[in-house]
């Protein structure tokens, strides 16, 4: 098989050296890109959705910027305006995308929230932001009983059928006299979206991005990293109510001109089907967490025909070199990470033009300068563990955010002197490639020794009997934390004391004795956020139970 011709960055480094931000005075998503789509190549595909019951409509860049327009010009008629906040919570439904643009167009910040939210979650969110308007969809209306009084929200929009206080909208193209209605132009820096991420301690943060900071900050997504071009179909899994979507689903493709491809699935993730559409929808670039990946490599991958896909992409969590390695034995294509976060668009990659290094994170993005700090602020040598952290000063990366809202404690700790602290874990090797350790809250010390839970996840996934892991630490007197695993066994094995011995002892001989698990738990499933990851602090408060056992 021929190694893949990268679109967009051929030299990382000549790319990385000449990179310069755009700092534009004025700038709008919707005006600047998709319009500019819609102008240049009106009939070529923008949106090609599909769901689980065989559905399918499409909409070319024409549609797309008729039906935003429209949708701007519904919201703004609600008494909706620019810098007003609205609460967004919608499945993966065209209309989620059309309205989201209208958002934008307006300058209406949106808030993208999860359909798996709770009343709870959604009432947090309405009061902390001081939302004046929620966008949902008749699936999700249950989860707003009991809310029409809630702070300062006058405005309440659905897709479909819906009762008072719920206005209808529908999402057609523009009607007489709405074609190039144009809005107010917004300025970079004006606020675009809020997103709230959760993190070890207390309620979620607000992330606040600007319309430069993603809108025009994704670029470096979807142009380096996605290598996308106007001629991919470009899929990445992701719920609309998490960062992801926003770099895979919106920003990232669109800022390329790259049609979107959307497949709604409400139920379990069902490997086998993903494959099918892939190769049904003759997807070019395709994103998925690696708890999708490790399900997908799981499937006998010989019985599809997965020949158009060019370029296979991995972010959220760390991805396990033995699940790269099972995609390139089926397909001849290397799986490329990336990190970034809520905060901010890619930061590192393993870029197209990169020569890979399995378990890598990559190198950093063009655009920022990224290194491995301690404590006081200064870079450490290569192969010395620290904190992943971006510099800020003296000019801060247009693709990151300002700061948290409202919330200076949390400030105070992530920005350190010249640097926004990221709060991972990371070592720099001496060719430059980042490799991640851990969150600061997950990195396991234990008997003197620091323990990342990828590495000792990454072991176990070696194993033929194990199919996912999650490792956490276990507070313990005599040697600080004990090493617990989570195991989902592979089809075809069953859990018994023998069989976590086996483990144990594979684990022993695959890395360092130290980070074997003193203890191992079979499981049916692991605790997943929306976009995928672990949720370790789950399992760490399942497995709060001191012991002075070995």
């Amino acid at each position: 098989m021929s190694k893949p011709t990268p679109r967009n960055m051929t030299d990382y480094e000549a790319t990385y050296r000449s990179f310069r931000w755009e700092r534009p005075e004025y700038f709008n998503f919707a005006m600047d890109f998709v319009d500019r789509w819609a102008t240049e190549r009106p009939d070529a595909p923008a949106l090609q959705w599909s769901d689980e019951a065989g559905n399918s409509r499409r909409f070319t860049w024409r549609e797309v910027r008729q039906r935003s327009e429209h949708a701007a010009r519904f919201l703004t008629g609600l008494g909706l305006r620019k810098g007003d906040r609205v609460f967004t919570m919608m499945p993966r439904i065209p209309e989620w995308w059309f309205l989201t643009l209208g958002c934008i167009r307006a300058g209406i910040v949106f808030m993208p929230g999860t359909p798996m939210l709770t009343p709870k979650d959604i009432r947090y969110r309405l009061v902390a932001a001081e939302a004046q308007g929620v966008l949902t969809d008749a699936s999700c209306l249950d989860k707003f009983e009991g809310l029409e009084g809630t702070g300062r929200v006058k405005t309440w929009v659905a897709v479909g059928q819906a009762p008072s206080p719920w206005v209808r909208y529908e999402s057609e193209a523009a009607g007489p006299g709405e074609h190039g209605a144009r809005f107010e132009r917004t300025r970079a820096d004006d606020p675009m979206l809020i997103y709230f991420t959760s993190g070890t301690t207390g309620m979620p943060k607000m992330v606040q991005h600007t319309q430069a900071s993603y809108g025009l900050g994704h670029q470096i997504t979807g142009r380096y990293w996605l290598d996308l071009t106007p001629e991919d179909r470009h899929l990445t899994l992701s719920d609309t109510g998490w960062a992801k979507c926003a770099w895979g689903k919106l920003f990232g493709p669109w800022s390329q001109g790259a049609c979107n491809v959307v497949y709604d699935f409400r139920g379990r993730f069902d490997a086998a089907r993903i494959l099918r559409m892939l190769e049904q929808q003759k997807v070019t670039t395709f994103c998925a967490p690696p708890t999708a990946w490790r399900a997908l490599v799981l499937q006998d991958l010989s019985q599809y025909d997965l020949s158009s896909i060019r370029h296979a992409l991995s972010a959220g969590e760390p991805l396990n070199p033995e699940v790269i390695d099972a995609w390139k034995q089926a397909t001849g294509l290397y799986i490329r990470e990336g990190y970034g976060q809520t905060e901010s668009v890619m930061v590192v990659g393993m870029f197209p033009s990169l020569e890979p290094k399995a378990g890598s994170m990559g190198k950093p993005s063009p655009g920022f300068d990224v290194a491995v700090i301690d404590q006081e602020g200064k870079e450490v040598p290569a192969g010395q563990e620290g904190d992943i952290a971006v510099r800020v000063k003296p000019e801060k990366p247009v693709g990151l955010f300002d700061g948290y809202l409202n919330d200076e404690a949390s400030n105070q700790v992530s920005f350190r002197g010249d640097w926004y602290v990221t709060g991972d874990r990371a070592v720099k090797d001496a060719d430059g490639y980042f490799w991640f350790v851990g969150r600061r809250d997950d990195v396991i010390k234990t008997s003197g020794y620091r323990v990342g839970p990828f590495e000792v996840e990454s072991a176990l996934l070696e194993h033929a009997a194990v199919a996912e892991s999650a490792v956490v630490g276990v507070p313990d007197e005599r040697i600080g934390q004990r090493i617990k695993a989570y195991v989902v066994l592979a089809p075809g094995f069953q859990a018994s004391e023998a069989l976590a011995q086996e483990l144990q002892e594979y684990v022993k001989k695959t890395t360092a004795p130290y980070k074997y698990p003193r203890e191992i738990e079979f499981v049916t499933e692991l605790p997943k956020t929306v976009s995928g990851k672990i949720r370790r602090t789950e399992l760490r408060a399942m497995a709060q139970h001191p012991s002075k056992k070995d």
